[in-house]
């Protein structure tokens, strides 16, 4: 196959999203299709990147980027150039580059589809609307708009489907993990020497108002072994210096640490930790949880009506109370108190993970394009990829 994934900021990692197509191109090839790419992401280092520039939104630029995102700029000659002759054009996101793909891929009569990967709830934390439920309805209304115009859409999780046929959208919706690279795997980490003799909980992902790492310091700065505890998080985004200023008025002896990591860093932090922390509101799938038991390590995961990750809960004990400071807390205690039992569940999710490896996910997401180009072509015949001027929704 000759795919197109159109991504706005393929290439950047700070964002789970980046990661999951990064690591679905890079699989696509091992398998041997031609993958192209459109972002607005300047030096990819891959081939067949196809560059736009990105969209300047003077009052919207600083929360876009603090979220480690990027919107690009559609560019008709380039979006065209990347389309031409593929087989199937995927879409990641429901904003302006993909709206102009998708209406260049109809105009050619190329296979479509499309993934969700950006739930409202992600949106409204952000802008502090998050318990006003009608803005939640409107946006899942107008990304329904462009959704509705593709017969297959990808669902990183069951929770997701749901949720989208709640709200009515018409796509066959498959449920298919992002899946978690081989990388992360349990391996020889050497703890730093600052780090000694404490226990290390570790939570990866945006610095953002929905991930609640408030949550994680409030439940360690009120637990008898605080002084003991340390936190790691990993990631950046706009919520940091809150997050700094939190952990300093609840007066935590051991500050926590802030920092961003590539993938080499990150599994070497997650191999010498202790214990893992999911403390969102809002989850699609959360591809962090998954790096980090794949490696081992035990999951603590908040059992939030509108986080996908509770699916990776092995039992309660794995759980805690959304919002709940002091639930989490008492389940960290109790790890930190069952040792042998904590090394009992890191065996046991070492082996689950063999349930979520990337290339089994991909094998998945390669069966849905080839029902989408094998629908497209009883439709079109020899007309794929001949251009007109009529108008086709798809």
């Amino acid at each position: 196959m000759i795919i197109t994934l159109v991504m706005d900021q393929y290439g950047d990692t700070s964002n789970g999203t980046t990661t999951t197509a990064m690591r679905l191109a890079e699989i696509m090839r091992k398998h041997s299709h031609t993958v192209r790419i459109v972002t607005s992401v300047e030096n990819v280092k891959e081939e067949n990147v196809y560059v736009v520039p990105e969209r300047n939104l003077p009052l919207l630029n600083n929360i876009v980027h603090a979220q480690g995102m990027k919107l690009a700029k559609p560019d008709k000659k380039i979006l065209t150039d990347a389309i031409e002759g593929a087989d199937i054009v995927h879409f990641f996101l429901p904003f302006g580059l993909s709206k102009a793909g998708k209406a260049i891929a109809d105009k050619h009569h190329i296979a479509t589809t499309a993934a969700f990967h950006v739930q409202p709830e992600n949106i409204t934390y952000t802008i502090k609307m998050n318990k006003v439920e009608l803005v939640n309805v409107v946006i899942y209304k107008l990304f329904e708009q462009f959704y509705n115009k593709f017969s297959h859409i990808h669902c990183p999780s069951r929770m997701l489907k749901d949720i989208l046929d709640g709200y009515g959208y018409k796509a066959e919706k498959h449920v298919i993990s992002n899946g978690v690279s081989d990388f992360f795997v349990k391996t020889e980490s050497v703890r730093p020497k600052e780090f000694e003799g404490q226990f290390l909980i570790l939570m990866s992902g945006r610095f953002s108002r929905e991930k609640r790492q408030d949550l994680i310091i409030e439940a360690v700065a009120g637990s008898k072994y605080a002084d003991d505890i340390r936190l790691i998080f990993c990631g950046k985004g706009p919520w940091k210096n809150a997050l700094i200023k939190k952990a300093e008025s609840l007066g935590l002896k051991n500050k926590p640490v802030f920092k961003f990591c590539d993938w080499a860093q990150l599994r070497d932090t997650i191999n010498y930790c202790d214990l893992y922390v999911h403390a969102s509101d809002v989850e699609i799938e959360a591809i962090s949880c998954m790096e980090a038991f794949a490696c081992g390590l035990v999951p603590v995961i908040s059992d939030s009506p509108m986080v996908a990750t509770k699916q990776f809960a092995l039992d309660e004990k794995n759980l805690f109370k959304k919002g709940n400071a002091e639930d989490l807390r008492n389940k960290i205690e109790y790890f930190i108190e069952h040792p042998d039992e904590k090394q009992e569940y890191s065996e046991r999710y070492t082996e689950y993970a063999k349930n979520f490896r990337a290339e089994a996910c991909v094998a998945e997401m390669e069966k849905m394009f080839e029902t989408a180009i094998a629908e497209n072509r009883a439709k079109w015949g020899d007309r794929v990829g001949v251009a007109t001027e009529r108008k086709h929704r798809g």
